[in-house]
């Protein structure tokens, strides 16, 4: 006996063997080992279909960040412009303001300059008068009444 040639009788021993362990599969083995490749794969096409829906999900939410953002931007630049038009209109008030102010103090310095050159033209004359009063009488003899400054 030969490894190579087997007897007939070990060929249908073999034959009835795998006949009998092939029933057995068939009927117990291969119904539960479809049933777990069927869950398997409804395993996986769900847990496909899940990771869809999260990307169109991350899709959505990313457009919506964007969107968010875009108007945050917007809103940015219209309180930025405000904030601007209001410093400019500030800043032309506070101009407004100064110059008034200066104006006004130009004027007050004007009218005190007048009224010294004034009073000082008085005194000035007052003084002329009462350096010119003793000459005066000295000339004509006769004393005059004196002058006070007011």
């Amino acid at each position: 006996m030969s490894l190579l040639t087997p007897d007939s009788g070990l060929l249908f021993w073999m034959i009835v063997s795998f006949g009998i362990v092939f029933v057995i599969l068939s009927k117990y083995g291969f119904p539960v080992i479809i049933k777990a490749v069927e869950q398997r794969k409804a395993y996986i096409d769900n847990s496909l279909e899940t990771a869809r829906q999260a990307n169109e999900q991350l899709a959505n939410i990313q457009a919506e960040g964007a969107r968010i953002l875009a108007e945050a931007k917007e809103k940015q630049n219209a309180i930025l412009k405000e904030a601007f038009a209001e410093k400019e209109q500030i800043i032309d008030e506070a101009h407004r303001k100064a110059a008034a102010e200066t104006r006004l103090q130009v004027e007050e310095a004007a009218r005190r300059i007048r009224e010294e050159k004034e009073k000082a033209i008085r005194m000035a004359a007052t003084y002329a008068n009462q350096a010119s009063l003793p000459m005066v009488v000295d000339a004509v003899g006769v004393a005059l009444p004196t002058f006070r400054s007011p």
